[in-house]
């Protein structure tokens, strides 16, 4: 259930889509708190949760560029609106989309809200956040160290949206400071003040992240179920900016990084790029049951782990106030054993937050609450599902 902070619960009523991806044109209603969209491989369900996706900074959950989700044969942009309620019936229309340009060409994203313009999807934060989880995080536990930063960091982009600016601006500052390590005899000065953006904008980074999985390991721990078909996950961030934050102030952490970039630079010269900060800190992540490394644990404990770990950052951003999280769940009952999805279900239903799923078979969603919907989707079509 949502905790008693939150002020708003929105939930999507209306999606419209316009030459997006398999679809030149769909306007589908939503009544459902739970929302299953079943179909073959191939038919465009997870087109419908990219489309959802899209109302929140970033690329989406596929993070492709925003040119290859427009249809096919469409006449170059694609459009997007969702009609959101919240539980005092006030309403609200948010759109997003690509104006089509010359061929070959992309015109700039649009974003509006009740038809005004709007700079960014930054604002729409103020009426939607997201939480997601597709089959591309499957290996996360078992992956690189990069793949895992970015997991976080879209946990992170939940509850500060602010935060993908503050990581593109760290990503463009180290790019600058490799480029002029590049060179035989770099500008003192020019180097010196690049490090300067580097440590600000590095601190600020690890920060965010650092009270982020604070904030969760704390839910975690307070809500933890040794019996629960989710198994609860022990994590923590690991990294010297994110060590030297727990006992020190951000700007004297920002002195600290500015003296090690400043001490490593041959090295990193060397190696071709910038070695020490945020951009090399990693989510660890245990199964706590069974007090293992995640990545020792079986595909299906990593998924269920995997699923409760992304379940409880949406109880956390149900909890702080504010906006109560959609969640999009990409085929998340494929490596679910029965009992698991049934648990699921339930999960889902007590949190009391909008939730769309996809999968190929109906059968996968036949536990869910009755006052859910199942959508059968087929190339360009979406329409209701009725059991034979």
């Amino acid at each position: 259930m949502l905790g008693p902070a939150s002020r708003r619960l929105p939930m999507v009523r209306r999606l419209m889509l316009s030459d997006f991806r398999s679809y030149r044109t769909l306007d589908l209603a939503v009544s459902g708190r739970l929302v299953a969209f079943v179909g073959e491989n191939g038919a465009g369900k997870t087109n419908l949760l990219e489309a959802i996706s899209l109302f929140t900074p970033g690329r989406g959950l596929r993070r492709v560029d925003l040119s290859e989700m427009v249809a096919q044969d469409g006449a170059g942009g694609f459009a997007l609106s969702l009609t959101l309620t919240d539980e005092e019936g006030d309403e609200r229309r948010l759109g997003t989309g690509i104006d089509p340009v010359m061929p070959g060409q992309i015109g700039a994203r649009r974003c509006r809200i009740d038809g005004a313009v709007v700079s960014s999807a930054s604002a729409f934060a103020d009426h939607v956040r997201l939480v997601w989880l597709t089959p591309a995080f499957d290996g996360l536990f078992a992956g690189s160290a990069g793949d895992r930063r970015r997991f976080l960091d879209r946990l992170v982009l939940a509850v500060d949206p602010d935060h993908g600016a503050r990581v593109n601006a760290l990503e463009r500052a180290l790019r600058s400071r490799n480029r002029l390590l590049e060179e035989e005899r770099p500008d003192e000065a020019w180097l010196e003040a690049v490090e300067r953006e580097v440590a600000e904008t590095g601190v600020a980074v690890a920060a965010a992240r650092r009270e982020t999985v604070a904030r969760l390991a704390a839910l975690i721990a307070s809500t933890k179920d040794e019996a629960s078909a989710f198994p609860w996950a022990h994590i923590a961030l690991e990294g010297p900016i994110e060590s030297e934050l727990a006992t020190a102030a951000a700007i004297d952490v920002e002195d600290t990084y500015r003296d090690w970039l400043r001490e490593s630079r041959w090295r990193d010269r060397a190696a071709g790029r910038t070695l020490i900060g945020p951009q090399a800190s990693d989510l660890v992540v245990h199964h706590g049951p069974k007090n293992i490394a995640a990545s020792r644990a079986s595909t299906g404990e990593q998924k269920a782990l995997l699923v409760g770990l992304v379940l409880a950052h949406a109880q956390l951003l149900a909890s702080m106030g504010g906006v109560a999280p959609l969640v999009l769940l990409d085929e998340v009952a494929a490596h679910l054993d029965p009992r698991r999805r049934a648990a699921l279900f339930e999960r889902l239903d007590r949190m009391g937050v909008q939730v769309f799923m996809t999968g190929a078979d109906p059968l996968a969603f036949a536990d869910m609450p009755a006052s859910a919907q199942v959508f059968v989707v087929t190339p360009g079509v979406v329409a209701p599902y009725f059991p034979s």
